[in-house]
């Protein structure tokens, strides 16, 4: 049965606590799921909707990024990617009544779970300058609002245009296409903030900043490494694929701070056997101290060295440059050191270089564990190293994986949404629409942050995702988005972005992927493409959610002609009727889209993009070779009395998309203001379990940011280490605290101190 929303924020004060789970899925997530599903769209429309779920002739889930396979099973969904479904297909709407009731000064004293649960956002909105709250709007006055406040800046250069991974194909080609019409690369996304340290580190060592794997890899491979990830939270579906390969004789190793129930057990609900026994996953936990990944991968390397035969000769000889200088880096590795920087015991380390020597088929998958540290590249091209030593990359069953976390971020960034595009795109894009981009960079998450803060940007448009939420250094963020002259967002739901508001701001209500796509030319259907670079289509198959949406393709086919007006040649309308001729410009602009739209037709499943190191063991670097590469050794120092924090999901949270305050597998309940920590941490700083303490970060810069009023929980993580939720915990992360070269927030190494919360002592 349909529930309501909240009506009041629920209150956190007092979380339940009790001992983490060492098994992922089985009945409760079964019974989660169908719970969260009736509440937010009753049993009939729960079925019509989880069924056509990542189908070949239904929709992709706008939760994560990880792969189907061919043969799919009619529940080929997981826990969290039902919640996401649910609370898009929501029978709760957002309607002008609720924004006559609720002030924009009343939206920022809500909780984003709040917000979210709220429903379905009916007509677009605008919210006038000196106003208190949003107001109906229509459309043509919508677009022409965001045309007066584009034409009148003095450069184009003062707009920014961000977007999330949820973004087709389609929509991200013409946003990108009329950002660079418009005359500006300011093209931020959600990619800035999580995979950018994958994509830099891997475009430099083997010429594709993507993943070299596909789905059939894991199956096939000897040896699995799972870093820096917690794939039954963030990525349910990949259970599955690792419990396949341990069926198949894999052996799997886990690198990570905590230790994470779905690389525990997984008890697969899509068969009786997997809810009744469960399959046993990791073979060897490698509880790391946070940042000390780097390190030791980097002493795995020099052990492999030493190895007589363990070196793929042919392979280096034939395949690799730079490896003389990375043997004389990795051979100076130390064992103190490392043992010091991973918190490990020698006998752990060599137990895997074990398992390392007797595969010969290895991935390595990581996620945000890796991608968030000042040397994240550094740490993702030693990875490189390690799988290049024995030959791991460019064969069946190896190579490398890193798991994006929102369902088209990577096919985003292929369609162009990149403020650094390869000159060789712009040539085919102004060759194709006749336009001139402009060629100097544009800016990033944070650079677009400071230019709002600086004043170099006046008018920020988001395409779906909630940027103040995601963003680090809460208070700087925030601060910088009110001097805007105009905020815009493309938003389903509410959350916290809309509250936190330029002068003028306009909620651009659209079309999601649940929902029927009809235009003047017929029914609809966009693409994605997964993080193993497959693409195929996407089609829903509910009306939509009010007559009033736009999708996301028409509102920036409007947009771009309110603004550019007859001076544009590009056919915004006709691209607007049938997205089919969209497809047909991205054939002719972005490589390995011939024939598009043939294909798909051919390929109810779709079909992979070519991947050069994978498919021909050729790698597009500057030197033609994959390229080894040799770094200091980084990892984090933490003085006396300090901690270093990382920033992470519960399982009830989906980005910064929070579905409720419980945290099942960590036997957090009712809550999401808690800090994990180790108890003999905890003891040498004086903090009982269930303790309140404020989170207080140190950073160069001196500047205290602080995070007040969390319960210390008591928890097995690596020593010197703490763990948080975020967003709440985004106000400690300095704007400025970012990884080399990919400019990435470093959300996964903040030193903090933990002292008495205020009024503790009262």
């Amino acid at each position: 049965m349909v529930s309501k929303p909240p009506a009041g924020d629920p209150v956190q004060d007092a979380p339940q606590v009790e001992p983490p789970r060492h098994t992922a899925a089985g009945l409760a997530a079964v019974a989660h799921t169908l719970r969260i599903s009736q509440a937010q769209m009753g049993v009939r429309r729960t079925a019509r909707t989880l069924l056509k779920v990542n189908q070949k002739d239904g929709f992709d889930c706008p939760g994560c990024a990880w792969p189907e396979g061919d043969k799919r099973h009619v529940a080929e969904f997981c826990e969290n990617g039902a919640k996401a479904v649910a609370e898009e297909a929501t029978l709760r709407r957002v309607t002008p009544d609720f924004f006559a009731a609720h002030p924009v000064a009343d939206l920022a004293n809500r909780s984003g779970y709040w917000l979210g649960q709220q429903g379905r956002i009916a007509q677009p909105v605008y919210l006038a300058e000196g106003a208190e709250r949003y107001e109906a709007v229509t459309w043509e006055r919508a677009f022409a609002i965001i045309a007066e406040e584009l034409t009148a800046l003095s450069s184009p250069d003062e707009a920014l245009f961000y977007t999330s991974g949820r973004t087709s194909n389609e929509a991200a080609f013409l946003l990108q296409l009329f950002a660079r019409e418009f005359g500006t690369n300011n093209l931020p996304d959600c990619s800035n903030m999580c995979h950018e340290s994958s994509g830099s580190a891997l475009k430099e060592t083997i010429g594709i900043g993507k993943g070299s794997v596909s789905l059939e890899d894991l199956h096939q491979a000897d040896l699995i490494v799972v870093a820096g990830q917690n794939p039954g939270t963030n990525h349910p579906r990949m259970l599955s694929a690792l419990e396949k390969a341990k069926a198949a004789g894999a052996k799997i190793i886990s690198v990570n701070p905590l230790p994470e129930a779905g690389l525990e057990k997984f008890k697969n609900p899509q068969t009786p056997l997997g809810l009744l026994k469960g399959a046993s996953l990791t073979d060897l936990f490698l509880q790391i101290r946070i940042g000390g990944d780097q390190a030791l991968f980097r002493l795995l390397n020099k052990l492999v060295l030493e190895t007589p035969g363990a070196v793929d000769e042919e392979f280096v000889r034939e395949h690799t440059h730079g490896y003389e200088e990375f043997t004389a880096a990795a051979r100076a590795a130390d064992w103190d050191e490392t043992l010091a920087a991973t918190g490990l015991d020698r006998t752990e380390i060599e137990r895997a270089l074990e398992m390392v020597l007797a595969s010969e088929r290895t991935i390595v998958c990581w996620a945000m564990g890796l991608t968030q540290h000042k040397h994240s590249v550094p740490t993702i091209r030693e990875v490189v190293n390690f799988l290049l030593l024995r030959g791991n990359i460019g064969r069946p069953g190896a190579g490398v994986c890193p798991v994006r976390g929102h369902s088209n971020v990577q096919g985003d960034r292929t369609m162009g949404i990149f403020e650094r595009p390869a000159p060789a795109f712009l040539d085919a894009l102004d060759k194709e629409f006749g336009i001139v981009s402009p060629r100097h960079h544009g800016f990033d998450v944070v650079r677009s942050i400071q230019a709002l803060r600086d004043g170099e940007a006046r008018v920020f448009f988001a395409m779906g995702g909630n940027f103040v939420g995601a963003t680090p250094d809460t208070d700087v963020t925030e601060a910088a988005m009110r001097r805007a002259r105009l905020t815009v967002h493309v938003s389903t739901k509410l959350n916290r972005s809309h509250a936190v508001t330029g002068t003028r701001a306009l909620i651009l209500p659209t079309l999601g992927r649940t929902d029927k796509d009809v235009q003047s030319s017929g029914k609809q259907f966009v693409t994605v493409e997964d993080s193993m670079g497959q693409v195929h289509a996407s089609r829903g198959n509910l009306p939509p959610a009010s007559p009033h949406l736009l999708s996301e393709p028409a509102i920036v086919a409007r947009m771009a002609r309110a603004v550019l007006g007859a001076g544009s040649a590009t056919p915004w309308e006709e691209f607007e009727k049938d997205y089919a001729t969209i497809r047909d410009r991205i054939a002719r602009v972005v490589p390995g889209f011939d024939d598009f739209n043939a294909r798909l037709a051919a390929s109810p499943g779709g079909f992979a993009l070519p991947h050069a190191p994978r498919d021909e063991r050729r790698f597009p670097t500057a030197t033609g070779k994959a390229n080894f590469t040799a770094a200091p050794v980084e990892y984090p120092t933490v003085p006396e009395g300090r901690l270093v924090l990382q920033t992470l999901r519960s399982h009830d949270q989906y980005n910064t998309t929070i579905y409720g305050l419980d945290d099942r597998y960590r036997g957090i309940k009712g809550g999401r203001r808690v800090v994990l920590v180790h108890p003999e941490d905890a003891a040498a700083l004086g903090l009982a379990d269930g303790a309140y303490t404020d989170l207080v970060s140190e950073w160069k810069d001196g500047v205290e940011r602080r995070a007040p009023g969390f319960r210390v929980v008591h928890y097995p993580t690596a020593r010197g280490c703490a763990a948080a939720y975020y967003p709440e915990t985004n106000v400690l992360v300095p704007l400025d605290s970012t990884a080399d070269i990919s400019n990435t927030p470093a959300s996964k190494s903040v030193i903090v101190r933990l002292v008495p919360a205020a009024g503790a002592g009262d």
